[in-house]
Order: C-alpha cells, then sequence, then structure tokens
C-alpha cells in the first residue's frame, strides 16, 4: 500500500495500480515517463501525498516535486509528448541518408563534419557505427 487508498504490485513486469480493489492504472516496469505520470497523477487527485510516493518507492522528494511541478505546467504532455524538454528527433540511417554518410566516412571525412552537412546530430552517426549500420575507415 502507497496510502490508505492506493496500493501498487508488478505483475510480471507490469506495474499496476489500485485504489481501493480497483485497477486504475498500469504501466511497464521500465517506463520512467509513464511512472511520474501515474504518480503525479494520484497526487493531484488526491488519493496519496508526495511523502507517500517517496516512502514506498524509495525516489527523492526533489524528484517528485520537479515533476510534479512539470504536471502541473505542462500536462501530460510534459511526460509523453514533445515539448521544449524533448529536442530534436531521432535520425534513422536508412536509403540514401545512409548511403552517403557511408561514402563519407569511407572518403575519410570526420563524422562532426558530415553531421553538420546531413543535419543529423553527431551521436546518430556515432551509435549506427557502433551498431554495425556504418563503417567507419580507419586511417594509419
Amino acid at each position: 500500500m502507497i496510502s490508505e487508498y492506493v496500493g501498487v504490485y508488478d505483475n510480471d513486469g507490469l506495474i499496476q495500480y489500485i485504489a481501493n480493489g480497483l485497477p486504475i492504472f498500469s504501466h511497464p516496469k521500465d517506463d520512467l515517463d509513464a511512472f511520474r505520470y501515474i504518480t503525479c497523477n494520484l497526487i493531484k487527485l488526491k488519493l496519496c501525498r508526495k511523502v507517500d510516493i517517496q516512502r514506498g518507492f524509495h525516489v527523492s522528494s526533489d524528484s517528485i516535486t520537479r515533476s510534479y511541478k512539470r504536471f502541473n505546467e505542462q500536462g501530460v504532455g510534459a511526460f509523453f509528448g514533445r515539448t521544449e524538454n524533448r529536442k530534436g528527433t531521432a535520425h534513422k540511417m536508412i536509403g540514401a541518408r545512409k548511403e552517403r554518410i557511408q561514402s563519407k566516412l569511407d572518403a575519410g571525412q570526420s563524422v562532426n563534419s558530415i553531421a553538420k552537412e546531413e543535419g543529423v546530430r553527431e551521436s546518430t552517426i556515432r551509435y549506427s557505427i557502433n551498431q554495425g549500420y556504418l563503417k567507419k575507415v580507419k586511417f594509419r
């Protein structure tokens, strides 16, 4: 039990929240955004207090306060939608872009300069290299 009204349990990796004996929310165990949204919602609905979440899930008071502030200011979008806190978009290395980037890597061009030319993040290219989607030529 988190509070006198709300309980929580883990059902094969799915965290389920129960209020007065009825299921009200659930999320996968590793979904931090859903956890933050649900706990803020429980506080907003006055089903529990911040201190109940802090004690029940062993999270810091500051973390709860920050999440609750985001929830009140930005709503659900703070956790699931695209907001100012979620800058940019993920780029997949597919098709013509992947071929262009691979040819530039083969020519020995730096990852930084390729990222600027292609309009993608340097980390996206490095991730693709680490995953084996792109190959970086090593010059000696």
